[in-house]
């Protein structure tokens, strides 16, 4: 996989210092604006990335690219995948995938017509801590109640609340706290349980976003609550209770580092994963081995789940009167 990094921001410097340890991966590229030309060559810089673009359509038909990590404002996702996958190359797309159903049915079709990988990158789902819920998770019996919470104050908020309105939080952007952060509440429960029968969202709005909010998703007699914020601090935390017991973890639902597992029998276990260097490793190293052996079936299995996560996200902030982009 060599890899196009497209974009320049906190997730980018966030991850490539780890890229390294990810086998089969090789950073080619980075991509950025003209006016943040001096941050593009930093990073390539401190990575030994070799190739430097301020025109994507340059990168897109550069040879020693076949992979794009889309790093961008939410808006922008989709356009930018759509003209990465026109132009032969495999997609990796942040988080939130793109804002629209029928945006996600577009770039599947261009993907599969044209052989390439296109995926999300959703790091809960490529955790082993997820893998073991999902596993140890009929140990719980009949489910009653989910909850999955993720707050955490913004280093953007004091400047949103003073006029400064960063993408974040910026309805035109796709910003909000839905979709930055509640994104993860919904892939992990929807990982979980899959899709559910009722979607409701109830947001705290400000300034025309909404800044936190609690999503109701029904299923059946089961109900799980979705908690997100982005203007007041946590402790986040998600539980799962089943009549048989509780699995519980505390932190974010995006990095999920120790899972505990207590049953009414009196069984208490615990999973903790301590050797990873990065929550963002293991779903590019999902991603090099998808692209560098190509697996249309795991493309088309990842693609089925974040379909569903998004048309949630979409029954979601329709309820609540959103519109974004």
């Amino acid at each position: 996989m060599k890899l196009a990094v497209v974009g320049a921001g906190k997730i980018v410097a966030e991850f490539l210092p780890h890229a390294s340890g990810v086998p089969g991966l090789t950073l080619g590229a980075i991509v950025g604006r003209e006016s943040s030309r001096g941050k593009l060559d930093e990073l390539a810089a401190a990575h030994g990335i070799p190739l430097v673009f301020t025109d994507l359509d340059e990168c897109l038909a550069d040879s020693r690219v076949d992979t794009v990590w889309i790093a961008l404002p939410n808006v922008l996702h989709a356009d930018v995948a759509r003209r990465a996958l026109r132009a032969g190359k495999h997609v990796i797309c942040e988080k939130p995938f793109v804002l629209r159903t029928e945006e996600l049915a577009e770039l599947r079709a261009l993907a599969a017509e044209r052989g390439l990988i296109l995926v999300e990158a959703i790091n809960n789902q490529y955790l082993a801590s997820m893998v073991w819920m999902r596993e140890n998770l009929p140990r719980l019996g009949d489910l009653r109640l989910v909850q999955c919470e993720y707050s955490q104050y913004s280093s953007r908020y004091d400047a949103f609340r003073a006029g400064t309105i960063a993408p974040a939080f910026d309805p035109a952007a796709g910003g909000g706290a839905l979709t930055d952060l509640g994104i993860y509440t919904l892939h992990l429960v929807i990982g979980l349980l899959g899709a559910p029968d009722t979607v409701g969202y109830t947001p705290r709005m400000e300034r025309g976003v909404d800044t936190s909010g609690v999503a109701v998703l029904g299923y059946g007699d089961l109900t799980a609550v979705c908690v997100c914020a982005k203007d007041s601090p946590g402790p986040s935390r998600t539980k799962i209770q089943g009549v048989d017991g509780v699995m519980v973890f505390d932190g974010p639902p995006n990095e999920i580092a120790a899972v505990e597992l207590q049953l009414r029998d009196g069984t208490h276990e615990r999973f903790a994963l301590d050797d990873e260097p990065h929550r963002m490793v293991a779903e590019f190293r999902a991603f090099a081995r998808m692209i560098d052996e190509p697996d249309p079936d795991e493309r088309d299995r990842r693609l089925d789940h974040s379909a569903a996560v998004l048309e949630v996200a979409v029954r979601a902030r329709d309820s609540a009167g959103i519109r974004l982009g």
